[in-house]
């Protein structure tokens, strides 16, 4: 199997588009991710007898000037003013995975609609030790859960609930987590077997269905995309199920950059599309705070996939409108 790196050589077919035309029937959807809701003045000193403490200098030393200001509260009001048909959100809400910052992020989940309109995933500072995934579980149930599992089963826990399959409008949502607990100063991922074998089946079921599959994930399934301490570990086996069960599009973050590149699959290459931390105001261009708003339109023969990429703007204090994008996407039916 031949895997593209993370190249802008070897990205998607990327090029400018016309308007929509007219009366077409198209369905939109929202990507943001790792906006790391922090609450400084709410940590105990018991609160930083583990892994947090390393996360919580790093916020001390450096990211609190990054993750800052008006960068936020502006992207997510661009995002309601775009209004969506689904909004997808592929982890690191959350900054040292304490209770009060998971209240923090189901308020802004909350804000961005219901339960039917935002479909969330973990990202690995969401799992920062073991113990919080009893808040991933509880506090965003309703926009984590599979279609089927909406009324609650709480019972499931953990890595048991994923993957989960949420359908809106023809467009299968797929939800890996990747979110592991990891030693101080790793943010390494890894889906394990069991939720690998899972995806097998609902991948095939999907396409059965004629089912557009949007797989998403916090870590980059795209090789060379990241340094080894934050990689998807398993990624080679990952990219084995996607190379012959197919999808149509894969949707991550973590990489806090802009970041593209595709998986070669029996079907054809997937486009894998990756996202910046929406609340940076970027220490460089290509970190700055960003969402993409996609559109699909179907077409006779595939599905056409349009995408405005927009970035909070420094200079103009506001979120303008970075490129227009187009990639003809493989529909696997």
């Amino acid at each position: 199997m031949n895997f593209v790196k993370s190249d802008p050589k070897n990205a998607p077919q990327l090029r400018k588009f016309g308007p929509v035309p007219a009366g077409s029937r198209d369905f939109t959807f929202a990507h943001l991710s790792d906006p790391h809701l922090f609450l400084p003045d709410a940590v105990r000193l018991r609160d930083l007898l583990n892994k947090r403490m390393y996360g919580y200098l790093s916020w001390r030393l450096h990211r609190r000037f990054e993750h800052c200001g008006d960068v936020l509260p502006a992207m997510l009001e661009d995002i309601r003013s775009a209004d969506p048909d689904h909004i997808v959100i592929t982890g690191d809400l959350t900054h040292l995975a304490l209770q009060g910052e998971f209240l923090r992020a189901r308020a802004l989940l909350r804000s961005l609609g219901p339960p039917s309109k935002v479909t969330v995933i973990p990202g690995n500072h969401d799992i920062y030790v073991r113990s919080a995934w009893k808040y991933v579980t509880h506090l965003w149930s309703d926009y984590l859960f599979s279609d089927k599992d909406a009324s609650g089963c709480h019972e499931k826990s953990g890595q048991e609930i994923f993957p989960t399959l949420r359908i809106r409008n023809g467009v299968a949502f797929i939800g890996m987590s990747s979110a592991r607990p990891t030693p101080p100063f790793l943010a390494f991922g890894s889906v394990g077997k069991t939720q690998l074998e899972k995806l097998k089946i609902i991948l095939d079921e999907t396409r059965r269905r004629g089912l557009l599959r949007v797989v998403l994930i916090h870590h980059s399934p795209v090789p060379g995309s990241v340094s080894r301490r934050k990689r998807l570990r398993d990624e080679i086996g990952f990219q084995q199920v996607l190379a012959y069960h197919g999808a149509e599009l894969i949707l991550y973050g973590h990489t806090h950059y802009v970041s593209s590149g595709h998986l070669d699959t029996r079907f054809g290459p997937v486009p894998a599309i990756g996202v910046p931390a929406i609340s940076a105001l970027g220490r460089s261009p290509r970190r700055r705070a960003r969402y993409h708003l996609f559109r699909l339109l179907p077409t006779r023969d595939r599905v056409d996939l349009r995408f405005s990429v927009r970035m909070y703007s420094p200079e103009n204090g506001r979120v303008v409108t970075e490129s227009e994008q187009r990639v003809i996407l493989p529909h696997a039916v």
